[in-house]
Formats: C-alpha cells, sequence, structure tokens
C-alpha cells in the first residue's frame, strides 16, 4: 500500500518551471522524512498533518531528467522531465475550446510535431467522490506528439508553440477550464463574500438549495440527464436536416433547451465549485503565470465584472504564494446570435476587463476585437489569441523588443463640433480597415427593425440629449478627427461600444483599438 503520494500534476514528460524555486508537493500518511532529487538538486522536508512540501532551488532550462521522490520505505521515480515555461490556461468554452475543431487545427495536427511540447488537462471534475481520485491519479502529461493533443486547449497550443519558436525551451500548458462557467465558479467562499456584488453569485446558489434535500437534488439532476440526452439527439437530427435553422425553431421541433444543468452540490456552475475541485488540485505547481479567457458567462452582471476579476487575480495570486504572478486574459470579440438584440453588454463587459487592465499590476490583455464570430460565441480562429497572448508574454515577461498593445485612446479635444482624438500604441500611424465580415453578417439578422442603427465607422456621438448619432472620420498619423452632421456639440463618443459592430481602426502592429466611450470636455 503507498503511503508517500505526490500530487497527481506530477508525471513522467512533465515541464516544470525554470530559474524559480520549484514547489514539489503531496501526502504521506505517516510523519517522516522526505527527500527530492532532480539531476545534481538535493532537497529533504517532513511530513506534516499528512501532507509535505519541498523547494528544490532554481535551474535552467534544460532535461530531459529524472526526478526521485524518496523515503526510507518508498521511491517514486519520474522521467523525461525539462525544465522551461509553464502556464496555466484557465476560463470557460473559448479556453477549453478543442485544437481539433479550431479553422487552424487540422492543418496543425497533420504539420510537424515538436515532442517538446506538453500540456497537462486538470480533470473536469465538479465534485469529489471516489472516481474523481481513480481519474485524478490516471491523469499525466500529454506530449504533441501523441494522437490526443487534439483535444488540448487551442488557444493554449498557439500560444505554447510561439513561445517554444521564441525562446527555444520546452513549454508546459495546465488546462484548467470548463465551458460555460462563471469567475464566481473559479474563486474561493471566503473571497466572494468580501463584496455585496460578488457575494450575490453565493447568495443564488444558497437560495436554490434552502429549500431541497439532497435527495430531491438528486432526483432532480437525474431527470435533468434524460431530458438532455433525448434532446440531445433531437437538436442533432434536427441540424442534420437543416444546418442553418434558427435556434427558437429548433426549441419548437425538439424542445426547450433546459441548460444549465440544475445548481445544487454536484454542479460545475456553482460558485467556489471548480476552485475546489480543479484549481486547488494543481495549486501551487511552480508557474510562470496564468492566462485567462472567460466572461461570456458574467454578461449579465456586467457593471460589477471589474470587481469579480480583481478577486479571481488575487485568489490565484495568494494561493500560488506570489501577488505579482503574471496574469494575462483575452478581451471578449464581437459576437451576437442572429435572433438577439444588441443590448451592449458585451461592451460593458470589455470595458471593465479594460478597467483591470488598467488598474492591477502585472496583468495585460490581449484585444482580439475582431476575431469575434456572428451567431457563434465560440470563434474558431484560436490562433489569433494564442498569438497575442504570446505577444504579450514575450514583451513583458521575457523582455523581447516587440509591442503587443492595441491602440489606446491618450487624450480628446473638442473643436467646434470636432472631437480630437490622440492615440497612443499606434505602432506608427493608424489605419481604416471596412469591416466587411460585419457588413456582410448584419444582413442575416432576423429581426432587422429590432437593432440598433450602429455607425460604419465604428464611431458615434451624442450632444447633451445622450443620443448617439453616425459619425465620420478622418485619420492623421496617430489622431482621429471625428465629426457627426447631426451633432453641433458633441458631448459624448462612442467606439466600437455594441455587442457586434464594425472593427474598423488599427494599429501598425494589426491590433485593433478596442471598444471604448468618453465623455468630451
Amino acid at each position: 500500500m503507498k503511503r508517500l503520494r505526490t500530487a497527481a500534476i506530477f508525471s513522467d514528460g512533465m515541464v516544470l518551471q525554470r530559474e524559480t524555486p520549484i514547489c514539489v508537493f503531496g501526502t504521506c500518511d505517516e510523519k517522516q522524512e522526505i527527500t527530492v532529487i532532480l539531476d545534481d538538486m538535493e532537497v529533504r522536508t517532513m511530513s506534516r498533518d499528512g501532507e509535505w512540501k519541498a523547494f528544490l532551488p532554481p535551474k535552467p532550462a534544460g532535461g530531459p531528467y529524472q526526478m526521485k521522490v524518496t523515503t526510507k520505505e518508498e521511491v517514486i521515480v519520474y522521467h523525461d522531465v525539462y525544465l522551461g515555461e509553464v502556464w496555466l490556461a484557465g476560463g470557460q468554452s473559448n479556453m477549453e475550446f478543442e485544437l481539433r475543431n479550431c479553422s487552424t487545427g487540422r492543418e496543425e495536427m497533420n504539420g510537424s510535431k515538436d515532442s517538446l511540447l506538453r500540456f497537462y488537462q486538470v480533470n473536469r471534475s465538479s465534485y469529489i467522490e471516489e472516481e474523481f481520485y481513480r481519474k485524478e491519479e490516471m491523469n499525466r502529461w500529454q506530449y504533441e506528439t501523441e494522437e490526443s493533443f487534439g483535444t488540448w486547449s487551442a488557444t493554449g497550443y498557439y500560444f505554447a508553440k510561439k513561445l517554444r519558436e521564441e525562446l527555444n525551451v520546452a513549454v508546459g500548458i495546465i488546462g484548467c477550464n470548463y465551458g460555460g462557467t462563471s469567475a464566481s465558479c473559479w474563486i474561493g467562499k471566503g473571497m466572494l463574500e468580501k463584496d455585496a456584488d460578488t457575494r450575490t453569485y453565493l447568495e443564488d446558489y444558497e437560495k436554490v438549495c434552502k429549500n431541497r434535500s439532497y435527495e430531491e437534488y438528486l432526483n432532480e439532476l437525474a431527470e435533468y440527464r434524460v431530458y438532455e440526452a433525448q434532446w440531445n439527439k433531437k437538436v442533432d437530427d434536427v441540424y442534420k436536416n437543416n444546418p442553418d435553422i434558427l435556434w427558437s425553431k429548433v426549441q419548437e421541433i425538439a424542445g426547450p433547451c433546459r441548460w444549465p444543468e440544475p445548481l445544487g452540490p454536484h454542479s460545475p456552475y456553482r460558485a467556489c465549485g471548480l476552485y475546489e475541485t480543479m484549481l486547488k488540485r494543481v495549486c501551487p505547481y511552480t508557474l510562470r503565470g496564468f492566462l485567462y479567457y472567460q466572461g461570456e458567462s458574467d454578461d449579465h452582471r456586467e457593471h460589477t465584472y471589474a470587481k469579480l476579476l480583481r478577486q479571481l487575480i488575487l485568489q490565484w495570486r495568494m494561493d500560488w504564494d506570489n501577488l505579482s504572478l503574471p496574469f494575462l486574459f483575452v478581451q471578449l470579440p464581437m459576437h451576437i446570435g442572429r435572433e438577439d438584440r444588441d443590448l451592449g453588454n458585451w461592451a460593458v463587459l470589455r470595458e471593465q476587463q479594460n478597467e483591470v487592465y488598467q488598474t492591477v499590476r502585472n496583468t495585460s490583455m490581449a484585444v482580439i476585437l475582431e476575431a469575434g464570430e456572428f451567431d457563434d460565441i465560440h470563434p474558431k480562429n484560436k490562433k489569433i489569441v494564442g498569438d497575442r497572448l504570446a505577444l504579450h508574454a514575450l514583451s513583458k515577461i521575457y523582455q523581447k523588443d516587440i509591442n503587443p498593445e492595441a491602440p489606446s485612446l491618450l487624450y480628446a479635444i473638442r473643436s467646434g463640433n470636432r472631437v480630437i482624438l490622440y492615440l497612443k500604441d499606434t505602432q506608427g500611424n493608424l489605419y481604416y480597415k471596412e469591416d466587411h465580415v460585419y457588413n456582410k453578417s448584419r444582413e442575416r439578422y432576423v429581426n432587422k427593425e429590432k437593432q440598433e442603427e450602429i455607425s460604419d465607422s465604428g464611431f458615434e456621438v451624442a450632444g447633451e440629449d445622450g443620443i448617439f448619432h453616425s459619425a465620420t472620420i478622418q485619420i492623421e498619423g496617430n489622431r482621429i478627427i471625428v465629426i457627426s452632421k447631426q451633432v453641433m456639440l458633441p458631448c459624448y463618443l462612442r467606439y466600437a461600444f455594441h455587442n457586434f459592430g464594425p472593427v474598423t481602426i488599427f494599429g501598425g502592429n494589426g491590433i485593433p483599438l478596442s471598444t471604448f466611450r468618453i465623455t468630451v470636455g
């Protein structure tokens, strides 16, 4: 019977973080001395209260090595261990989105393979029971040379590939993501309780569970799963016969979509749940930093998202005992369903994400505004996402001479009926590009009369009445002159402030200007 164990994330083929103290940790049924040996390094520690933790000294990139963890009676040996760069890829379905399903995935899978690009997917388990531990124990680091690499996070893969090309060291990605989840699923209860706006996520859960027994919940969940299995089959048949059918029509035929599953102790969508069953299972494996792509499932509380994201960043940094650990995240792109009305909530959420970027140190935001898709919440071009995250890492973490920033507003001046915008991070001159994707997509709206008229330029201006009108623009180097014939005294200005609208302004590095709105004084 094994008494000595390492955490499940330690396996053959793992990548350990170079040039920083390496945390090796696990459990031991008895109090005893534990020795960890990696190449020419050896450290000892004592197990206490069934747990142990040891820190190997910093070591440059290299490998392959063996790592041994021993007591007087037991020996655990790991082979083909490399030191390189390790990042955790968190979030919801757009981070989970698999390489084999993205627009360049098949081409990538048929290309040459790199044995020093590796991936560990944390088991997507929403509650802990006996089967949980069995699955966790069977999990291991995967190689790009294996068939399974098509199931890796596409965003994580392209990020890692770019780092491999630029740094020439082993790169390991830890996938820790789950489709459809709120940021609140990845934060501890104590943190969520600290603010009234984030406490509402806990209150929602408590309210649902208050007057329902555990047995009643299990019965409700079982009934849902039977319905879901039958419903999914009907939906597949509907789409097979008519791939372009409207979602509302699908539900008329197959029955209503009842997703998500009932909220309860087994639900992956409950506040704080996956924080315990996924994130904490790999904490504090030594990392260079975090990647994060999420926000879609919090668009109903868009005005308080900045608070939620700040809490998540602080929680993760505290858990890894490093308040400066880099946190790179993706700003939401343009998106709308063809039957939806544009409520502007995604624009507000983008604004909230930018607020976090501007106010929380050691964060970086990849702008992918133009990479969204009409009527598909899962844009398939994940290479652009991984590459842009990598640009931020290469610039800010690895000190490469690259500017990964999107153009952004420096200041604005009102001059008569004109507003003159001065931008920074333009990488030379700004340029205008007509958004043909948007122009084609807007013709596909089901209820065109319900859609607000949006300026072709992406810029809109309002007077004191707050009613926005389309504006024309003139670009002069790093400044943009904005004019609307219908507004003689501009008081408010906005750009791309819609869930789905034209993306027209780009910097010299090809990265678009993102959503913003200002009061013009």
